[in-house]
């Protein structure tokens, strides 16, 4: 739901409750631009681990990061950031909702891919090797399409108990590979092709979760097109030091990607 739409809507509601202030005829600007109250839940991809400009050293949010730069553009009546670093769906749940109420007009989360374990996933593929990488990419798979859909599902059931008028945008995650891109050392192409692979899956049973419960789903893998690593511009850290960053989005990644797919649904 775009700006204009949001603006639209408050004028109307101002005009009903005969809260509508006139000045020479015209309608107060300010309370028709206003954008509804919004909360933005999560995990590293969300709090902008990798973007810079941290808020916080636990939770890592960003000022980059895309939660910031959409309040930053469109104004919103509130703004409540509680993202953070390593959440998985049990600690948005338990830590992340506190903020939400009946009057909440938009939510933003993206959460699951730390419940699969990626992050051991990927350690697991740079220090051992393409035959455990494979094995444990095929671990991953099992536990998104068995698993995850059910703590989804509670994540979701939770939000909407407390906000049931909100829109909810469900982010999805980038490929983090090019593939036969520029990288001539690290991992294998297979173990590259298979991390990929799981990227999608992951966006595949989110999406199909979100959209059952009414969720908007903001596919970032289009925007991130020939930037993943092993591209020429990459919006994605590699391994780094420090080791938290690797793996997440750059602050281009976090403008360029993440974003323009907030902007396009909310």
């Amino acid at each position: 739901m775009k700006l204009h739409r949001w603006a639209a809507t408050a004028t109307a509601v101002s005009v009903f409750l005969g809260l509508t202030t006139l000045t020479s005829g015209v309608a107060s600007a300010d309370s028709a631009e206003a954008a509804p109250a919004y909360v933005a839940l999560g995990d590293s991809y969300s709090s902008g681990v990798g973007a810079g400009d941290y808020e916080d050293d636990n939770c890592k949010r960003s000022a980059n990061a895309y939660p910031h730069l959409w309040a930053n553009a469109n104004s919103p009546a509130s703004f409540d950031f509680t993202a953070c670093s390593g959440a998985v769906t049990d600690d948005v749940i338990n830590n992340q909702l506190g903020p939400l109420t009946e009057s909440t007009g938009l939510v933003s989360i993206s959460v699951g891919g730390n419940d699969a374990g990626f992050a051991d996933a990927m350690t697991t593929c740079v220090l051992q090797g393409e035959s455990a990488c494979l094995t444990r990419m095929e671990e991953a798979t099992s536990y998104i399409n068995g698993t995850l859909p059910g703590k989804l599902d509670a994540v979701y059931d939770a939000i909407s108990g407390k906000s049931p008028s909100a829109q909810v945008v469900v982010l999805g995650y980038p490929n983090l590979y090019k593939l036969e891109g520029e990288c001539s050392v690290g991992l294998s192409e297979k173990s590259r092709a298979a991390i990929n692979e799981v990227a999608g899956t992951l966006n595949d049973v989110t999406a199909k979760r979100a959209a059952d419960h009414g969720f908007d789903f903001a596919d970032v893998r289009g925007n991130f097109t020939g930037h993943e690593i092993c591209s020429s511009d990459e919006w994605l850290h590699s391994v780094t030091f420090p080791i938290g960053d690797s793996y997440h989005p750059t602050a281009a990644g976090q403008s360029g990607g993440y974003y323009p797919a907030m902007e396009d649904v909310a």
